[in-house]
């Protein structure tokens, strides 16, 4: 199985089936529902048979394809993946059917076309398989482009309030990061011997003033795309105007194609201006942390209070990236992981309250755990998944980010700690608001309200739950793939883990 083109494959797999689903009769809504979700599955399993056949101390990419593209510019179809490229896109295949289940109803509600929109789901799905399995600069670049028409469409078509807005402001921040990124890609080529594959690349010495440069192009485009502060303010548009399914999709993996260009391209690539510009990184992400953090506290929209925590949260991936140790750099990506989980859980729970409501404000809940309590129950769940709770996934992603920081700069991780209370903070508080307390009046006298969680949304999320618990208390087999690609990353810009002594392990431990 391991000669099987396991990445192509999947890679192309969505597509066909988006248009498949694209070419069904617009009154055959629920046909269209059927074949994207039997499709969606379909991907699923073979991206479970590509991680059994995965080997985790083998070669540090794996499943590699090459196909030529446009051979005078030295542009291939070259495809890969290491074990923080596999674990990214196990989480697409797990995110994407259960994003459909829960979009079941979204477009009919839009009164637009359901064909189209299970189809987008699935074009989205093509291009995030792409962008994370591309070995080829220029082939990454595509997708990381690409990648943006689907999900402007799905914003732009099924969103809600101010849809129009979002969409093309989302689409604006994402393309202008493009350009900085395809100046970078172009000087990359020039300066590389006219070639796009990655594993000549990182094998090219560039000088140190040119490095520096073509690594911010790159920077730019990754911080936008994450986003860190101050690029971060297209996020809470885009996620407050999507629709549940899609704004799952957006934070819990489309963002995290900005902490992935990172760790592949910005410091494998130029190493040097990694550590150069580390500090700047480090307080981008602390500010990110606190920043976002105190505007949640804030919020009265449910999705845009969401979408503020996902900032936070991608200031911890940020530190962990650049705390440049293997422990830190280990928690980063079970981060973007552990988030794409909870995240996406607390997107869809929060769509399924909204849905029943009709509003997303805060202000229009109080009390509806009385009439909904299991789906209150789920809502709370994901809540203290979010703030990284002890037995939780996050937690254990969260505690490597802070541990492995700690070694390197002491008060990088404690000012990064304070993001953990107010994190109780905006969490805590939005359940409160919503789901405990007097009941609100206005609650009865919505139907939606009525109806807890149906067969199809325990569905939806008892898959997720299950793995954000099993993770927390075992995630051997995810750190175990994860962590050989890590250690490469860190020697490719010449860090090494400093030796811990009993005083450091007994100040960490206080």
């Amino acid at each position: 199985m391991s000669n099987f083109p396991f990445l192509s494959v999947l890679t192309v797999a969505p597509l066909v089936g988006a248009l498949i689903v694209a070419l069904l009769p617009r009154r055959r809504p629920e046909l269209a529902k059927q074949v994207a979700f039997g499709w969606s599955l379909l991907v699923l399993a073979l991206s479970v048979i590509m991680w059994i056949t995965f080997q985790a101390n083998g070669d540090r990419f794996q499943f590699r394809e090459s196909y030529p593209w446009i051979p005078n510019w030295g542009v291939s179809f070259t495809f890969a993946t290491d074990g923080i490229a596999l674990v990214m896109l196990m989480l697409i295949a797990i995110l994407v059917p259960l994003v459909i289940l829960a979009s079941w109803h979204d477009a009919e509600s839009s009164k637009r076309s359901v064909p189209v929109y299970f189809a987008l789901l699935l074009i989205l799905e093509c291009t995030m398989i792409g962008v994370f399995a591309a070995a080829d600069v220029f082939l990454f670049y595509v997708f990381f482009e690409v990648m943006l028409v689907p999900m402007y469409f799905l914003i732009g078509s099924y969103g809600g309030h101010q849809r129009q807005y979002a969409a093309v402001k989302f689409f604006l921040y994402s393309l202008v990061g493009g350009l900085f990124m395809l100046a970078a890609v172009i000087g990359l080529w020039v300066v590389g011997g006219k070639t796009f594959d990655w594993q000549a690349l990182s094998q090219v010495d560039i000088s140190t003033g040119t490095e520096r440069w073509l690594f911010l192009g790159f920077f730019l485009a990754f911080a936008i795309k994450a986003p860190f502060f101050p690029f971060h303010t297209w996020l809470p548009d885009a996620g407050g105007a999507a629709p549940a399914g899609a704004a799952a999709l957006l934070v819990g993996v489309l963002d995290k194609v900005g902490t992935f260009g990172i760790l592949r391209y910005c410091l494998p690539l130029f190493p040097e201006a990694s550590k150069w510009f580390a500090p700047w990184a480090l307080a981008l992400g602390l500010i990110g942390i606190i920043y976002a953090a105190l505007l949640a506290v804030g919020q009265n929209d449910l999705k845009r209070l969401v979408s503020y925590t996902s900032i936070a949260h991608f200031g911890f991936i940020g530190v962990g990236i650049f705390a440049f140790t293997t422990q830190a750099g280990t928690g980063a990506v079970l981060y973007m992981l552990n988030h794409g989980l909870a995240t996406g859980l607390l997107f869809l729970v929060v769509g399924m309250l909204i849905a029943r409501r009709g509003s997303a404000l805060i202000s229009d809940f109080g009390g509806a755990g009385k009439l909904v309590p299991l789906l209150a129950g789920v809502l709370f769940f994901a809540g203290l998944a979010s703030l990284a709770l002890p037995g939780t996934a996050p937690f254990i992603s969260e505690f490597l980010v802070l541990i492995g920081t700690f070694t390197t700069n002491k008060p990088v991780a404690v000012i990064a700690t304070v993001g953990i209370i107010l994190a109780a903070a905006y969490v805590l508080w939005m359940i409160q608001r919503t789901t405990q307390g007097t009941l609100n009046p206005a609650l009865t006298e919505s139907d939606g309200m009525r109806r807890d969680l149906s067969l199809r949304e325990k569905v939806v999320v008892a898959p997720l739950i299950a793995l954000i618990v099993l993770l927390g208390f075992y995630p051997k087999p995810v750190t175990d793939v994860i962590n050989p690609a890590v250690r490469a990353t860190m020697q490719d810009v010449g860090r090494t883990d400093p030796a811990p002594t009993v005083g450091s392990v007994q100040e960490a431990a206080k």
